[in-house]
């Protein structure tokens, strides 16, 4: 049996780990660098070069690792198959160039550097693979996954995952002289790829009609840690396997994700995978660090700070060419550039594996190996100080100063002018109601010319512009944005600078409206309800309903909605930080009890809605005060505030 003092050995590397991350991380977001620059640094802090806290980087790379297979399996959860279809041209087409040009000039770097031909091809191509940790997470922190430029990066990232396999092929040839080896080498390598193929194979027929089913029995027991056990299996199951046919574990958890992304449990696995995931991804980062000699970059800092210089930048301009062919501006191409520019994780596995077969001497491999880290500590600050060089340059030179407001003294200030903003202004206008616009969009401003309007350039999220407005004199202000966030930012600082202007805001949903409402603004419109009640009446009345008995309709959905709306704001407040909490509780439901069930035409569409059939109706809660408002609110509906239908939840 255990002894005590065994299962007090594990403490120290885990406390050592954890308060190098309460520490490091904190300091440098307070410096405004990337939490990945943090982890990398406390790990060389705490590693054999630093304070020697932990003396084995390897063990904990091997469990560190699992956090990049969480990243991927969270960024499959969220692409959905048919996009990533549509990504094929960047890629298969964009990846292969990438990984193709950038090891065929960073081999050549290293051919000058004094190495053979079959040692500079593998460390071409290491230092070539980018950095899937480093890239996903600068993207994550920019919320730019989704642009297009984010999207072009992940697309070169994948084909990087994907080619893996035929790399780690490669390099047996690499290391052999005769013939014969080479038709092994070729045997081998066929093999290799049909193992792959079925191994993928088989785990989407799995994923497409096994998981949904599982995970429903699991949902049915109501053990909320048995659901999270199974989505810890099914990630690291699936990257054991694919590792096992000579995939990268990566790209298994990638597979995992893409095959649950249209489940009825996405959300729910999602939230139970992000913990392990961000924890574990620091253990990574860290690791990273700790393998940083330190003793040998002293040795060899001239040489390692040039070829360290050089990489990112050749890597850099050679992915801005890329994207520049394939469509992207510059811009774009020079932030995704710099996201790629740090060397990949497998560098750590292709470098050593070429020191076994000989291929790369003792040396030449540690100094490849410090520099490909060195790549991944300085790439985050190389793409921080990008993107503050880019913001500037965008401000000087596409951003005019704001306006200087030649009168202040109209009764509406009206902050945005976009297709709502718009329509709004040509009604106040019609009547002669005067009236301040402002917007901080340059197309908008330059568009409102052709309305007669003078529109004047500023950011109503800011107090000095709102005052020098004239929201201190105006009688309502006007919130007509796209952005909740700033909406909302908006209706505080009017609310607290200017406590006699009335706040009309339009919203985009109902968790922004009960937000707002929260806020007791004067009057909300979510965007579509009214033209969604105006088209549900204009289609009764084409149906033969009388056009009174189709405005009573329109009328009696639009008070039930208010008072469902009333009620979900006396319930628990929602908490913005976490959609997938607040989208559960405000969703989309009938007003109306439906005179029969949802009856599906498929066994894929039964599936979907099996879980979605209303249940028993129970009696409406009508305890309290929020009874009482929610009766009083049906009855003023129309004098309150426009009053929107389930369809925007």
């Amino acid at each position: 049996m255990a002894s005590a003092a065994d299962h007090a050995s594990f403490l120290p590397p885990v406390l050592t780990f954890l308060s190098a991350a309460v520490i490091g991380v904190p300091i440098f977001r307070l410096l405004g660098q990337s939490a990945v620059l943090g982890y990398l640094v406390a790990g060389v802090v705490i590693g054999p070069s630093g304070l020697s806290l932990i003396t084995e980087a390897e063990t904990a790379r091997s469990v560190s690792e699992l956090g990049v297979v969480l990243l991927l399996f969270i960024v499959g959860l969220e692409l959905e198959l048919s996009r990533l279809i549509s990504m094929r041209r960047d890629i298969l087409g964009l990846g292969t160039l990438q990984l193709a040009l950038c090891a065929v000039a960073l081999g050549g770097l290293a051919m000058l550097g004094g190495l053979s031909v079959a040692a500079a091809t593998v460390v071409g191509i290491a230092l070539a693979l980018s950095a899937t940790a480093v890239a996903l997470q600068l993207l994550e922190e920019r919320r730019d996954l989704g642009a297009p430029y984010g999207q072009r990066a992940f697309a070169i990232l994948l084909f990087q995952d994907l080619s893996v396999v035929a790399i780690l092929a490669l390099l047996p040839l690499l290391a052999s002289t005769g013939t014969t080896s080479g038709g092994n080498w070729l045997g081998e390598a066929l093999q290799a790829t049909g193992s792959a193929v079925a191994a993928v194979v088989a785990a989407v027929l799995v994923g497409r009609y096994g998981l949904n089913p599982f995970f429903r029995m699991l949902a049915a027991s109501g053990a909320r840690e048995v659901m999270t056990a199974a989505a810890l299996l099914v990630v690291l199951g699936t990257a054991l396997i694919m590792e096992h046919v000579g995939l990268s574990m990566a790209m298994g958890a990638f597979l995992a994700g893409l095959l649950l992304a249209e489940s009825n449990f996405r959300h729910q696995l999602e939230a139970d995978i992000e913990p392990f995931r961000g924890m574990l991804l620091g253990l990574f980062f860290m690791s990273v660090g700790m393998s940083i000699d330190l003793a040998l970059v002293r040795e060899h800092w001239i040489a390692l700070s040039a070829a360290t210089v050089s990489a990112i930048l050749l890597k850099t301009a050679i992915v801005v060419g890329l994207f520049r062919l394939f469509g992207s501006p510059w811009i774009d191409a020079l932030r995704g550039a710099a996201v790629l520019a740090p060397a990949g994780e497998f560098a750590f596995v292709l470098l050593p594996v070429g020191g076994e077969l000989g291929i790369v001497d003792g040396n030449a491999g540690r100094l490849a190996i410090a520099l490909a880290a060195l790549t991944m500590l300085i790439g985050p600050l190389a793409a921080k100080g990008l993107d503050a060089l880019l913001a500037t340059r965008r401000t000087s030179a596409l951003e005019p100063a704001y306006d200087v407001i030649e009168s202040a003294e109209a009764r509406v200030l009206v902050i945005g002018f976009g297709r709502f903003g718009q329509i709004l202004n040509q009604v106040l206008l019609a009547q002669g109601v005067s009236v301040t616009v402002i917007d901080k969009d340059v197309e908008q401003i330059r568009s409102a010319a052709r309305f007669g309007f003078r529109v004047y350039y500023g950011d109503g999220t800011r107090l000095d512009v709102l005052r020098a407005a004239g929201g201190a004199r105006a009688e309502l202000v006007c919130i007509c944005i796209d952005d909740p966030v700033e909406t909302l930012k908006i209706i505080d600082l009017v609310h607290a600078e200017f406590p006699s202007a009335r706040t009309y805001v339009r919203v985009y949903d109902r968790v922004q409206a009960i937000e707002a409402m929260n806020r007791d603004v004067d009057y909300l419109m979510r965007e579509t309800v009214e033209s969604a009640l105006a088209f549900g009446r204009a289609t009764l009345e084409a149906l033969g309903v009388p056009a009174a008995e189709a405005a009573g309709v329109a009328d009696d959905v639009r008070k039930r909605d208010v008072a469902r709306l009333v009620l979900q704001q006396a319930g628990d407040p929602l908490d913005r930080a976490d959609p997938v909490r607040s989208l559960v509780r405000i969703k989309p439901e009938p007003l109306i009890t439906p005179v029969r069930s949802s009856r599906a035409l498929t066994a894929e569409t039964e599936d979907i809605i099996a879980k979605e059939r209303p249940a028993p109706p129970e009696p409406t809660r009508t305890d309290g005060a929020a009874a009482d408002k929610a009766r009083a609110e049906a009855v003023r509906a129309d004098e309150v505030r426009p009053e929107p239908v389930a369809d925007d939840a």
